[in-house]
């Protein structure tokens, strides 16, 4: 149960499709609240096991847990029993929850059951991030119709839309018709005046709940692989971190891209004991997105976590993933391999409020 009745912490529900941005802003956000004084945790969500993203929290030493095994939706219940874990450690101000990325009907099946428990959290309104290069692919008329299915369905749902990764897109926004903030996790651009939003401005959370076709959205999600793998790769001579991650990543690209499996987002973490280290990339031959320790000294050890998302069968995904752990030109060991297309959503509770 919670520790302090008498104080409700706010609920920062962020969504938003795969790449968007979402953990880079939450985790960018809980930094500043801290600053403030607040205290803060973040619940990660995956339809598997064994997150990057996790990782990426603890070793920025943000208090996080997860919900695994099914979106949030699906997983209400385990949603609720980690929010009072979290509030029983620590009396909270802010909790941050972030939605698997392909995941939406977020407002009737996760925001419309929270604010049923009014007398416990503050409910913030439901922010939807876009990662610009994503939406001009998907807003295309040529773009993949199962993704595009449900980003245009995250969109419309949203009580505020973000465009992230300023840094990259200067451009005020890819939606002329739409009012979107800007932000950018990596310098602060916009961080601080997004949370006095969410946390204190007067928009309604919720306002929007979808008419959603069930099966149209099971089979959109089907359409994914979804890959998490762990190992521990020991090289013949220690190498620091970067080097290490980069040609795995660069490998990985290569043997997707040569079986024309689209990658929606491809995520490796690397910790050693001279550091971490994370790359990202949301599409095939992408320049990856970089952050951790650059200079880290050389490791005979590195624990290494994979978190892919592709478009295609999750049997070829997954053989071809094993190829390549087999060309690696180090010892391999503690391998723990999931490749699954996430099962048709069905949430634990949906109360809508008004019909999209």
């Amino acid at each position: 149960m919670v520790a302090n009745q008498n104080h409700r912490p706010s609920i920062v529900l962020v969504g938003g499709f795969l790449g968007a941005g979402k953990t880079s802003l939450i985790l960018a956000a809980a930094r500043i609240l801290e600053q403030r004084g607040l205290r803060c945790a973040v619940i990660l969500n995956d339809q598997g096991e064994e997150l990057v993203d996790t990782s990426l929290a603890a070793a920025q030493r943000i208090f996080s847990r997860e919900v695994t095994g099914g979106c949030f939706c699906c997983r209400f219940s385990a949603l609720l029993e980690v929010i009072d874990e979290v509030c029983a450690a620590r009396q909270l101000d802010v909790i941050f929850a972030e939605p698997v990325g392909s995941c939406t009907d977020l407002s009737a099946t996760v925001l419309g059951p929270l604010r049923e428990e009014s007398h416990r959290y503050c409910v913030a309104p439901f922010t939807v991030l876009v990662d610009p290069a994503r939406a001009a692919e998907l807003s295309n008329l040529a773009g993949d119709s199962d993704m595009a299915f449900l980003f245009r369905k995250q969109l419309q749902e949203a009580d505020l839309i973000c465009n992230t990764k300023a840094d990259l897109y200067p451009e005020k926004s890819w939606m002329h018709d739409v009012k979107c903030r800007r932000l950018c996790a990596k310098t602060g651009e916009g961080v601080s005046e997004w949370l006095d939003e969410v946390l204190f401005g007067s928009l309604e959370a919720g306002k929007t709940t979808l008419d959603i076709d069930y099966a149209r959205y099971a089979q959109a999600e089907a359409a994914l692989a979804w890959l998490n793998l762990s190992f521990v790769l020991s090289p013949a001579t220690p190498v620091p971190p970067a080097t290490a991650v980069g040609p795995l990543l660069d490998d990985f690209d290569r043997a997707l891209t040569t079986a024309a499996i689209q990658i929606v987002h491809l995520k490796i973490f690397d910790s050693s004991p001279t550091g971490w280290l994370k790359a990202a990339i949301c599409a095939n031959g992408q320049e990856p997105t970089v952050e951790g320790a650059l200079d880290a000294s050389p490791a005979a050890r590195h624990e290494v976590l994979i978190n892919l998302r592709a478009k295609g069968d999750p049997a070829q995904v997954q053989t071809l993933v094993e190829n390549q752990l087999r060309r690696l030109e180090a010892q391999v060991s503690y391998v723990r391999l999931d490749c699954f297309s996430p099962a048709a959503p069905k949430p634990e509770r949906r109360i809508a409020k008004n019909s999209f």
